[in-house]
Parts: structure tokens; sequence; C-alpha cells
């Protein structure tokens, strides 16, 4: 009960934070100017970014597929696609509620270790992390004129409190590591004896699931594939992100660059632990049109409203039509039928 409690206050915490952002980003707009400029845009541009959007996803469970088949699963990619996008449903419900319940929809769906498949989801999201700040490091050296200044506004307190707590830090950190080997050395010295506690063979059974989920990518045989599906999923994510610039008469002119921008600030306000990005993305998004572009506020804060919404309603209808048709329409046996690890095929 209490950890219910602590779930809830800490979802209503997140949540009004989110409502606090949003009220931040349009408490000095006219909505009736900016109401007028929303139902004036050319939404051609947003249905081509939904499109691309749907696209990356798609590769998305291309790439999770070749993840799940080196741990010996089988799965189809319809079933996996539709997992995914149950997921991202869960993600505007309840932030980073999407990976558990993606993973546990197929692994109902299709007879596949839950453990296994969070830890290949763990895998994954550590991937796209990398990329992530690889393209967020590209745009500020290849751009510092333009995002010098905002890069060090942003950066700056927190160098600084970094610097004034370098002692602290350290103890911390030598305490996390010395904890670490301290476990390490109880599990080798009383193995045997932890065998016997109760509960011990389930964690261990979910860590040795989670370990063998993660440590997908290195036995994975096609690692080329999986770079081109990674490759393919950020290309259309960065389409997604340019192609309604020209949906609007103030950021038409805004170029391929300014979508990339766009992308890689704004990731930072959808995998903010607040309900589908709500607030932080619009925050954080029209913070970047406005002050690095000099998009008036209503052209800007019209572009994060559309988007938002466009990718909010895509989540919302497609996850809900996918977990409709993965247990009330698709009736298929799933790929996994025999009981156990019997189930596996060899990677």
């Amino acid at each position: 009960m209490k950890k219910i409690l602590v779930n809830v206050l800490k979802y209503l915490f997140f949540l009004a934070l989110g409502l606090v952002l949003l009220w931040l980003s349009f408490r000095n707009i006219d909505l009736e100017v900016l109401w007028d400029d929303i139902q004036s845009a050319n939404y051609m541009w947003m249905g081509l970014a939904v499109i691309f959007a749907i696209v990356s996803h798609i590769f998305r469970a291309l790439r999770w597929n070749l993840l799940i088949n080196s741990m010996g699963y089988r799965t189809r990619t319809s079933t996996t696609f539709s997992a995914v996008m149950v997921g991202y449903l869960a993600n505007t419900a309840v932030p980073r509620m999407g990976e558990l319940m993606r993973c546990g929809v197929l692994s109902r769906k299709e007879k596949i270790s839950f453990n296994a498949l969070f830890g290949s989801v763990i895998s994954e999201r550590l991937f796209d992390l990398i990329v992530l700040a690889f393209l967020l490091l590209m745009v500020v050296v290849f751009q510092w004129a333009l995002l010098g200044d905002f890069v060090l506004d942003m950066t700056m307190p927190f160098i600084q409190s970094v610097s004034r707590n370098v002692l602290t830090l350290s103890v911390f950190g030598l305490s996390v590591l010395a904890l670490i080997v301290l476990l390490w050395w109880l599990r080798k010295r009383y193995h045997n004896h932890l065998e016997e506690l109760p509960g011990y063979p389930k964690i261990k059974e979910l860590i040795t699931g989670l370990l063998d989920g993660i440590k997908t990518i290195k036995r994975m045989r096609q690692k080329w594939l999986f770079l081109f599906y990674t490759v393919m999923i950020w290309v259309f994510y960065i389409l997604m992100t340019w192609v309604p610039l020209y949906m609007l008469h103030e950021t038409a002119h805004l170029g391929l660059r300014a979508g990339i921008t766009l992308l890689a600030i704004g990731s930072l306000g959808i995998v903010a632990p607040v309900p589908g990005g709500i607030g932080a993305y619009h925050f954080i998004g029209k913070a970047v049109l406005v002050e690095l572009f000099m998009i008036n506020p209503i052209g800007a804060g019209s572009f994060v409203a559309i988007t938002h919404a466009g990718q909010t309603l895509l989540n919302v209808t497609l996850g809900g039509l996918a977990y409709l048709w993965m247990f009330f329409i698709d009736h298929k046996k799933p790929s996994n039928d025999t009981a156990g690890n019997s189930s596996k095929q060899n990677p």
C-alpha cells in the first residue's frame, strides 16, 4: 500500500511539473491568436511527419527482432511492432512504463522470457542514448556560434555545483564502488549459503535473464544490420521533426539544420519523466525556436503544440489498435509455443 501511494504521489508530482512547464510555455501568449495560427497550418506536412514516425517505429521493431532472435527466440515483426506501439501508448500515460509494457505484452503473446526481453530493451535504450549524445555533441560542435551561449547558460550552474562538491561526489563514488566489491566478495565467499536463502533463486533468475538480454548486441551475428536499422530509425526521426516546419509560415524558412537541432535538444523534453513529455517538450522546443532561431512566440508555440498533439494522437490511436489486434483479433499460436527453455532456438 505504501509503495502504491509513493508511486501515485511521484506520478502526480511529475504531472504537476509538466503542467507548470506547459503554463510557462504559453503564459505570455494570446491563446486566441495562437488558436488562429494553429488553424492556419498546412496539416499535409504533419501527416507526412506521422508517416515518417510510423516508419521509424517499424525499423525499431525490426531492430528489436534482431536482439530477440539472437537470444534464440522467434517472433513476428507484426507482433513486435504492435508491442512497440503499446509501449508508446503506455509512455503517454506513465513515464518509463512503456519499456515494461512492451516487454510484458510481447512476453505474453509470443511466450518469451520477460527478463530477457527487458534486458534487450535496456541494451537497445543504452545504444540510443549513445546516438542521442553523439547527435547533441555534433549539433553543438558544428553550431557553436549559434548554440555556444545557450549551452553555457544551461550547463554552467551544473558545472559550478559539481566543482563545489568534488569531495562529496568522490566519497559517494568510492562508497558505491566499495559496496559493489563487498557484495561480489560475499557472493563468492558464501555462494553455497546464498543458494539456501528464500527468494535467492528467483533473484538469480531475474538477474541472469536481464544480463542475457543486455548482452544480445555483443553476440548478435547481424551487427551491420543492427547499425543500419539504428541509422534508419534516427533518419526518420530527423525527417519527422524537420518536415512539420513547413506547415507554418513562421517556421517554413528553417532548414534541415533546424530540424536536427530541434530533434537533438527537444528529445530531452521527451525523455523527461513527465507523462507523454507534456510541458517539458513544449518548454524546450519553444525555447529552441525562440532563443536560437528567432521565431516569434506565437509561431513557436503553434509548432510545439501541433507536433506534440500529432505524436500523442498517433501513439494513443495506433497503440490502442495494436493492443486490440494482439489480444482480440490475432489468434495465431505463439511463435515459442513449447514450454520452458526448449522454445529457444540455437542462436
